[in-house]
């Protein structure tokens, strides 16, 4: 729905007004009115699209295009991912491994313990699978030691973040290096060099002394009641090798597909190979956590001779409570979808292009710019990538290193300050069951933090490697 007949072009200030406007009217009905998010998000999708000029018989079209392929991202996962969760949690593995955590890092280590295995599981996993898989294990380390949830929550989050949006092989910046002719192999050591300083500052330290100032109550959104009756059914506390396998076994798969990616870009395999092709359908995302699933039930269910009837029921009972996450991240992603159709990012970014700053600056702020405007990280990145293409690779003077740091510069653009018109946002508000502002208040700030650090550490870099 990109390239759509406008009945009528509004400037840039325009627009700007009509996005800022937009967000008002939604902070407005959430927080004053306390209308539901989901009602909400629906509500000013429609009046945007109207104000913005989109033509009537295609306003449905294009709210139903953003609202349809956010959830052809989301839903699977989410779905998936909670089945897997909710096993976890009710067969007393997310226990087993919780007390194996606590154990060998200590009680006070724990957040960093659940942030390093989320660092580890967010190389090959997208934030939001990497999240829903690894949530059991932050909910129940935060039941046995008490105290907010973002105090555990906050840095594993993080750590799925920074993975996604500066290391290669994720898409964001692949799609930048390819646009930029950077080297994919220096993106991603220098991605890592920029991702974890990043994670340890905000996700770490800003992460837990949030968690200090911040109480949220860890939900039961995933899992149901504690003393449910079918938890007892179910419960046979898995030993941890079962339950490191079942964590592992996504990742495994995934890295396979991300690898196999990885290689082909290289010239080394040949993805019109079936046996790659094979593989790396394999190590597709969704299908790598329908494989997980299954082997879930397998291993803490019909191995241990639980009833058929009881494992349906396990498994039916994850999907209630994520439908208001799945459909309210499915709105997000609508209201997103309407600023991207006016056009908003290809306004803004045409703007910005004759501003005169210099290069690894501009590509910074025309990808932060475009991101707080209409909410998607992959449509800054892209486009902010797109626009400075033509400098880019006119300037024979930059060298590798400085290409890199400059697809790091607009990555780090790219993630600033995620909100309301961010689906990603909505996915964290509801599953750590947070209200609209103490989301902006936590999350919107640690994603701007994260933006602004991660940017200072790609300048550094392109400083330093000019010098050589």
């Amino acid at each position: 729905m990109t390239d759509l007949q406008l009945l009528w072009e509004l400037p840039t200030w325009g627009l700007l007004l009509l996005a800022a406007g937009a967000i008002a009217l939604l902070l407005l009905l959430i927080i004053v009115g306390r209308v539901h998010a989901f009602l909400s998000l629906i509500i000013v999708s429609l009046v945007t699209a109207v104000a913005a000029g989109i033509p009537t018989n295609q306003i449905i079209p294009t709210l139903t295009s953003g609202f349809g392929g956010t959830l052809a991202s989301v839903a699977l996962l989410v779905g998936l991912g909670a089945m897997l969760g909710r096993m976890l949690e009710m067969s007393g593995g997310a226990q087993v491994l919780a007390d194996s955590l606590i154990r060998r890092f200590g009680e006070k280590r724990a957040p960093l313990a659940l942030a390093v295995a989320s660092l580890m599981m967010g190389f090959p996993i997208f934030f939001d699978a990497g999240l829903v898989v690894m949530l059991p294990i932050i909910f129940t380390v935060a039941r046995r030691l008490g105290g907010s949830l973002l105090f555990y929550a906050f840095p594993s989050a993080v750590a799925f973040s920074v993975m996604h949006i500066f290391v290669p092989p994720h898409p964001g910046p692949v799609a930048a290096t390819g646009l930029l002719g950077a080297d994919v192999g220096l993106v991603l050591i220098f991605g890592l060099i920029v991702a974890l300083p990043t994670w340890y500052v905000v996700g770490y330290k800003f992460g837990t002394w949030t968690g200090k100032r911040f109480d949220v109550a860890i939900p039961n959104i995933l899992f149901g009641s504690q003393d449910d009756e079918k938890a007892a059914q179910f419960k046979s506390n898995p030993k941890l090798g079962t339950i490191l396998f079942l964590l592992l076994l996504p990742l495994v798969l995934i890295f396979m597909n991300t690898g196999l990616n990885a290689l082909a870009t290289a010239g080394v395999v040949d993805l019109e190979n079936p046996v790659v092709q094979v593989l790396r359908l394999l190590g597709e995302t969704p299908i790598a956590l329908l494989i997980t699933v299954v082997f879930g039930m397998w291993l803490l269910g019909w191995k241990r001779n639980k009833e058929r009837t009881l494992i349906e029921t396990i498994v039916d009972s994850a999907l209630g409570p994520v439908s208001s996450i799945i459909l309210i991240t499915g709105a997000g992603g609508m209201f997103g979808g309407v600023l991207r159709a006016s056009g908003i990012g290809a306004s803004i970014a045409t703007s910005l292009e004759s501003i005169g700053m210099p290069l690894i600056v501009a590509g910074f702020v025309i990808a932060a710019i475009i991101r707080v405007a209409q909410g998607s990280a992959t449509v800054a990145l892209t486009t902010a990538a797109a626009l400075i293409q033509p400098v880019v690779l006119a300037d024979a003077s930059l060298n590798p290193v400085e290409l890199a740091a400059i697809v790091l510069a607009l990555a780090a653009g790219s993630v600033f300050a995620g909100h309301v018109n961010d689906s990603g946002f909505w996915l964290v508000s509801r599953f750590f069951g947070m209200d609209t502002q103490t989301t902006l208040r936590t999350w919107t700030v640690g994603q701007a933090l994260i933006g602004v650090m991660g940017f200072a550490i790609a300048f550094v870099i392109f400083i330093i490697a000019g010098l050589f």
